[in-house]
C-alpha cells in the first residue's frame, strides 16, 4: 500500500501497512509464523526456551549420564610421573633424543634436542584391572576398578591459554561455547534455585584461559557458569543490601519482570529472557546456595573421607561441593586446580600437587558410587596437554607437550577398569587409540545422550558445534 496516496498522507503508516497488519492483528500471526520458521532454522529461540532457558530438554538418544562434574587439572598433570610409566624413558634417563623423533618437533620453551627424563616416581598395578599407577596417586588406586584412563590423548595447542581453551570449547579462539554451556544447551537443568552450570576455582592462580573456559560464547548468556566462592557469599552481591528485604525486592523484580517481558513479547530476543531468568534465579538462589555451600551439615565421616576443611579454600572442599550441587539438580560442575604446570621443581610439586588433589578426587568417585549417582553422573579428570619425555630446569621439570598425555574418567556410561590407547616407548606420540581433543568431546556429548554433529547453534551464519567439523565417538571408551 502506498502510505503517500492522497487518501492517506497524513495518517500514521503502521496503521495501514501490510505489515503492520499481519504483525499485530490475529494474535500476531506473522510474528508467530516468522519465530517458528525460525526457530526451526537455528536463526531464533523456540518460545519454551524464551520462557525458561534452563527448562530441561530431551537429548537425541537416551543417555548414560544425566550430569557432569569436570575436574580440570589447569595447568598440565606429568604424564611420565602418574599415568604412563616408560621403562625406556627410565633407561635412556640423561640420553639426547633420537634425531627422528624430534625433527621438525616445536617445543614452547626448550630445545627439543634437550636430554630425556626418565620417570621420577615408581610405578605399581592396582585392582582387578591391573591399571598402572604413580605411587603418588595411592587414593586413585582404590578406585582403579571403577575408573578409565585414556594415555594417548593428545591436542593442538602447546600453550596454556589456546589449550585449555581448546579442551573446553573445541577452539583455541576466544568466543566459542564451552562444554558445560553446551551441555546446559542441549538438556537444560533440573535446578530451580541453582545454575545450570557452576564453576569453581583453586590452586595457585585461575586458569590461563579465564573466563572463557566456562563462558557461552554466542549462546544466550543463560547458559554460561557461574563462579561461586568458597568464602562469603557463593556469588558476588547475592545478599540484600542494609535496608532492602525481600518483600521490596520482591515488588522490584516483579515490576522489572513485567517491564522485560513486555519487550521479550515485541522483539523475542534470548538476552532478555536470560535476563528475567537470571534476576528470578538470584532471588531464588539467596535462600538456597547458602545451605549448599554449608559443608558443616555433612557427617564427619564424610568431611574425613575427602579431607574437607569447612570453611577453607581447598579442592577437597570443592570436590564436595560439587557433589552436593549435582544431588540438587545442578547440571554441570567444572574445578579448575591451576597448579601443575612443573617447568621445574618437578618432584616437589607433584607430591604437593597429587596430595591436595589425590584424596578428594577418588572419594568422589567412592561417594558418588555409594549413592548411586555414579552411573549417571560422567567423571572426567584431566588438563589440557602433557609433558615432554625432555629435561626442561636442569634435572627436574618438563616443558609443555601436545602429542601425548593422559587423563581419567568414570561413571556416566564409560567402560570402568579400562585403560585405553598407548604411547611410544618415550611416551612422546600417542599410537595406538590415539584420541584427539575432539574425539574426547564428540564422545562425551554421546554420553549426555546427543549426536555431536547435530547439536548445533547457528551464528553468522553457519551451523556450530563443540567439535566443529572435527570428532569421532570412541566406541572402545563406552560400556
Amino acid at each position: 500500500m502506498n502510505c503517500q496516496h492522497q487518501l492517506h498522507r497524513g495518517h500514521d503508516p503502521r496503521l495501514l501497512a501490510r505489515r503492520w497488519f499481519l504483525q499485530q492483528c490475529g494474535v500476531g500471526l506473522g510474528s508467530l509464523a516468522l519465530m517458528d520458521l525460525l526457530a526451526r532454522d537455528g536463526v531464533a529461540m523456540p518460545q519454551a526456551a524464551l520462557d525458561d532457558p534452563l527448562a530441561p530438554k530431551a537429548p537425541h538418544h537416551a543417555p548414560k549420564a544425566k550430569r557432569v562434574i569436570y575436574l580440570f587439572m589447569a595447568g598440565a598433570p606429568s604424564q611420565p610421573e602418574l599415568f604412563d610409566y616408560k621403562p625406556e624413558l627410565a633407561r635412556l634417563d640423561g640420553t639426547l633424543p633420537p634425531p627422528d623423533l624430534i625433527k621438525d618437533y616445536r617445543a614452547a620453551f626448550i630445545n627439543p634436542n634437550s636430554k630425556l627424563l626418565g620417570p621420577r616416581f615408581k610405578f605399581a598395578k592396582h585392582g582387578n584391572c591391573g591399571a598402572e599407577l604413580s605411587e603418588l596417586l595411592p587414593h586413585l588406586a582404590t578406585v582403579a576398578d571403577d575408573i578409565a584412563i585414556v594415555r594417548s590423548m593428545h591436542t593442538d595447542a602447546f600453550n596454556h591459554a589456546p589449550a585449555q581453551i581448546l579442551m573446553n570449547t573445541g577452539s583455541t579462539q576466544f568466543g566459542r561455547p564451552s562444554f558445560g554451556a553446551w551441555t546446559c544447551y542441549g538438556l537444560g537443568s533440573e535446578a530451580r534455585e541453582l545454575p545450570g552450570f557452576v564453576v569453581f576455582s583453586s590452586g595457585s592462580k585461575g586458569p590461563s584461559g579465564g573466563n572463557s573456559n566456562w563462558g557461552n560464547g554466542f549462546l544466550p548468556t543463560a547458559y554460561q557458569g557461574v563462579q561461586f566462592r568458597t568464602g562469603g557469599d557463593p556469588v558476588l552481591y547475592l545478599s540484600n543490601p542494609p535496608g532492602i528485604d525481600n518483600d521490596v525486592q520482591r515488588d522490584s523484580l516483579e515490576s522489572l519482570k513485567r517491564l522485560n517481558k513486555m519487550k521479550l513479547d515485541a522483539v523475542g530476543d534470548p538476552e532478555i529472557a536470560t535476563r528475567i531468568n537470571s534476576y528470578e534465579l538470584a532471588f531464588r538462589m539467596q535462600a538456597s546456595a547458602p545451605e549448599v555451600m554449608d559443608l558443616a551439615r555433612e557427617p564427619k565421616h564424610v568431611l574425613e573421607m575427602y579431607g574437607a576443611e569447612p570453611g577453607k579454600a581447598l579442592f577437597a572442599n570443592n570436590c564436595l561441593l560439587a557433589r552436593r550441587l549435582v544431588e540438587r539438580g545442578v547440571r554441570f560442575v567444572q574445578l579448575f586446580h591451576e597448579a601443575w604446570d612443573q617447568h621445574g621443581n618437578l618432584k616437589a610439586d607433584l607430591k604437593k600437587n597429587c596430595a591436595n588433589t589425590d584424596q578428594a578426587s577418588a572419594a568422589l568417585v567412592k561417594d558418588l558410587k555409594r549413592r548411586g549417582m555414579l552411573d549417571d553422573t560422567l567423571v572426567i579428570w584431566g588438563g589440557e596437554f602433557g609433558r615432554t619425555p625432555m629435561v626442561q630446569g636442569g634435572d627436574d621439570g618438563r616443558d609443555h607437550h601436545p602429542n601425548a598425555f593422559s587423563i581419567w574418567l568414570a561413571g556416566g556410561g564409560v567402560k570402568p577398569g579400562l585403560t585405553l590407547g598407548t604411547t611410544d616407548d618415550l611416551g612422546f606420540n600417542a599410537a595406538d587409540d590415539a584420541v584427539h581433543v575432539h574425539d574426547l568431546n564428540a564422545t562425551l556429548l554421546h554420553l549426555l545422550g546427543f549426536d555431536h554433529t547435530r547439536l548445533t547453534y547457528k551464528f553468522q551464519g553457519r551451523q556450530f558445534r563443540l567439535t566443529d567439523v572435527h570428532g569421532e565417538v570412541v566406541e572402545k571408551l563406552l560400556a
